[in-house]
């Protein structure tokens, strides 16, 4: 009885105990929050301290690099929110594929399971896009590690790549290959699928230009079985954006003001698996300018000579691009004052019932802002100075937005890069930026080999090697070789556009060549020499080249004789005596110079605009050959429609010898591209009593040519252009002396022709065709109406 009342009141007290370590418990969570004096810091006071952090499973990780990630420290108390944090921390360094943590009395034991090492990266299926373009696309990269983010962010990037170019249906699945010591290789299956093309391109809302038309205007184009070259026909959805912008500026140039793009509209259809997209635009009506003016608060600005510089004039067309180009011309003209903080803001009022368009341009002091520093990333080959030297601004100067532009501009036209990207970015202090300037290189170098033919030189086959960007420097080499029927050249050329690192060009010429003028002069001709070349800009516009070329010139291959030779025996072949006494070797020592001034608005394909060049040759500091040569060029554009341009274009030159009569191979033989319908020197002087009727050259010529370009009806894509023009001029003033010469004929007697020419910009390289119809010769020139050239590059 007394065990059975010992084990009962034993009992009790474990129940009590039990009670109360409940109540304790229920206790400390009601009074958590109460401070110090709460159960909760009782109980935060029962942690352990840490003694020591062990690292457990770390292969390529020490344990400290493990340690610095943590939160918790030796020597502190273990805290679950902390220990919570440290475990975020360390996942987020993206170096474990697995953490867990736990206690081990004092000591808080840490086991990690390491991302591995990527091995190596392949790619499987792709043909439509290079190994090379999709390793760009990659950010896993041998010796990095592997994270199942950075696999799911390559996969999408890879699938955009190929959404870009056309291709809607890629897939890409990542294989992983487990490899000893915690190595993998990673593998991209592809699969490419076929190219979603564009069916069709249709307009909404378009009254005053047809769809034709504003498919031009667009960088998108339709499919079309001749385009297997070109990418314009695969959707891409930033073209698209760009093609917005492109019909915006289109109808802003031509004086809708109140256009909009309302939508732009890609629907992929599954029968046809292509696109169909549709722009809806609203035009608006046709604004004229109003009142334009320019007002300043700048006292050294004279206002007379700002409006001479106001493009848009008062009844005109409206023309944003007019105002663009008005905005930069007093911005630098204001600061070629002094005023480099200068803005211009046009204020527009329109006056929509009378459909006008007030303007005032008002010129203001900007806000003071220098450039603290110019960032130059992306360039691993091209040296940080061949980039630099091409920004209108340095550090520490005032900054200047058109300046800054034209910098973007000038990198971008040495093409050594595919991308260039100009940003700012706040300096150090509010009256500071930072230029950014990031960009992405392309090959500079390439070997072409060429074949092609023409009337002129038949066959033809060549190969060039050249070098726009030679060590990185800005350097620029080039050797070629060309062969033909006609011609043979070997040429090397080098070039410095910035000789001893100032705005200075500098190269270097060496050259050979043997040339068949059989045909037009029963002789050939050989030259060999070399040279040197000296540049530099006079304004943005202009440049000044000197240049020295010394030359070893040899006529030969004269295989018959004279026809004043005492043993001539008429009624046989016979050559100009000219010819004859030509015949051997000269030695020309010539220093020249070229003036050019370019005010074009592109300067591949021009619109409008005019260029000119003067050009002077004098002769006869040394060498055996002395005379004085003078040639000018020019050229003006202007379009009258977006299918219409006309060119015009003067040349003509002028030789003086100097005590001596000028050589024959130093005369003017001009015909063939220079007046079509005529042959390679079948105008001018002629020796009419020779077998072969030989050229001999004019001193002096001035041609003059009008051409207009027009649609064919063919699509613009094929890139075929037909012209008509009509060619003219004089030639002749043989300084040639009758007495000794009587078979000679100079009658410097006007020359004409008409035609229609056909250039096809071709998969296969340039094709070009004239037909030409003379209507003014004299009766001894030479006709060609029919003039052919082709050419390819592989």
């Amino acid at each position: 009885m007394g065990r059975l009342a010992d084990n009962k009141t034993m009992t009790a007290r474990a129940v009590r105990i039990s009670v109360a370590f409940v109540l304790a418990w229920l206790i400390a969570g009601w009074g958590a929050g109460e401070g110090k004096f709460g159960v909760s810091a009782a109980y935060a006071a029962e942690q352990p301290v840490i003694s020591e952090i062990v690292v457990q499973g770390n292969q390529r990780i020490e344990a400290e690099t493990v340690r610095s990630y943590m939160l918790i420290t030796p020597g502190t108390e273990y805290d679950p929110q902390v220990a919570d944090q440290s475990l975020k921390q360390l996942f987020g360094t993206g170096l474990f594929a697995d953490i867990t943590m736990h206690l081990d009395g004092s000591r808080l034991v840490v086991s990690v399971v390491e991302n591995p090492i990527v091995n190596r990266v392949a790619f499987e299926g792709n043909s439509a896009l290079k190994e090379e373009d999709l390793k760009k696309e990659v950010q896993l990269q041998p010796r990095v590690v592997y994270t199942r983010a950075k696999v799911q962010g390559d996969v999408t990037r890879m699938i955009e790549l190929y959404r870009r170019s056309g291709r809607f249906s890629a897939t890409v699945e990542p294989k992983v290959i487990q490899l000893p010591q915690n190595r993998v290789d990673l593998v991209f299956e592809i699969t490419e699928g076929p190219k979603t093309k564009i069916a069709s391109i249709n307009f909404i809302g378009n009254d005053e230009f047809s769809d034709g038309t504003l498919r031009e205007v667009i960088s998108t184009g339709e499919s079309a079985w001749w385009k297997f070259l070109s990418s314009s026909d695969s959707y891409d959805p930033d073209r698209l954006t760009y093609d917005r912008e492109l019909l915006r500026r289109y109808y802003l140039q031509r004086g809708y003001a109140d256009f909009r793009v309302v939508s732009a509209v890609a629907d992929l259809s599954r029968g046809d698996a292509a696109f169909h997209i549709t722009f809806t635009v609203e035009e608006g009506e046709i604004y004229e300018f109003g009142e334009v003016e320019v007002t300043t608060e700048l006292d050294k600005l004279n206002k007379e000579e700002l409006e001479a510089l106001l493009l848009p004039k008062s009844g005109d067309v409206y023309n944003a691009g007019l105002i663009d180009e008005t905005i930069d011309a007093l911005t630098f003209a204001a600061g070629t004052s002094g005023y480099a903080f200068a803005e211009v803001r046009p204020r527009i009022k329109r006056r929509r019932d009378e459909r006008v368009i007030d303007l005032t341009f008002q010129i203001t002091e900007g806000p003071r802002v220098y450039v603290e520093r110019i960032n130059i990333t992306g360039n691993s080959r091209t040296l940080d100075r061949v980039v630099r030297r091409q920004m209108r601004m340095a550090e520490g100067d005032a900054f200047n937005k058109v300046l800054l532009d034209r910098s973007e501009k000038n990198i971008r036209a040495l093409q050594f890069f595919s991308k260039v990207e100009v940003t700012q970015s706040p300096g150090s202090a509010p009256d500071k930026t930072i230029v950014n300037v990031d960009v992405q290189e392309q090959s500079t170098g390439s070997l072409s080999l060429s074949a092609g033919f023409s009337t002129l030189d038949n066959a033809v086959a060549g190969i060039q090697l050249s070098e726009r960007n030679f060590l990185g420097r800005g350097l620029q080499l080039s050797t070629a070789l060309s062969i033909s029927k006609r011609r043979q050249l070997i040429e090397f050329h080098y070039t410095d556009p910035y000789f001893l690192d100032r705005n200075l060009l500098g190269g270097i010429d060496l050259f050979g060549s043997e040339t068949n003028f059989q045909n037009e002069s029963s002789f050939d001709s050989r030259s060999q020499g070399f040279g040197l070349r000296f540049g530099f800009p006079l304004s943005e516009k202009s440049r000044f080249l000197l240049r020295y070329q010394f030359r070893f010139d040899e006529i030969f291959n004269v295989r018959y004789l004279s026809c004043t030779d005492p043993a001539y025996v008429p009624g046989t072949y016979c050559v100009s005596p000219i010819v004859k006494d030509a015949e051997g070797t000269e030695f020309r020592s010539i220093v020249g110079y070229d003036y050019y001034y370019d005010n074009r608005n592109d300067p591949v394909e021009p619109t409008g605009g005019w260029d000119f060049l003067f050009t002077q040759n004098f002769a006869g500091l040394g060498g055996t050959v002395r005379y004085v040569s003078t040639e000018i060029l020019t050229r003006y554009y202007y379009e009258l429609s977006k299918e219409f341009l006309t060119s015009w274009r003067l040349d003509g030159g002028y030789i003086y010898g100097l005590g001596d009569d000028v050589p024959l191979n130093d005369h003017f033989f001009k015909g063939g591209n220079n007046i079509r319908g005529f042959a390679r020197g079948g105008i001018g002087p002629r020796d009419v009593v020779s077998t072969n009727q030989d050229a001999v050259g004019a001193t002096a010529y001035i041609f003059g040519t009008a051409e207009i370009t027009f649609p064919n009806g063919l699509p613009e894509a094929l890139g075929i252009k037909t012209s008509l023009f009509t060619d003219g001029g004089f030639i002749g003033l043989s300084d040639y002396d009758q007495a000794l010469y009587p078979g000679i004929v100079d009658d410097f007697a006007p020359r004409a022709s008409v035609g229609v020419s056909l250039y096809w910009q071709s998969p296969f390289g340039p094709i070009r065709l004239d037909l030409a119809q003379v209507l003014l010769d004299e009766p001894y020139d030479e006709r060609e109406a029919f003039r052919f050239s082709a050419g390819t590059s592989f």
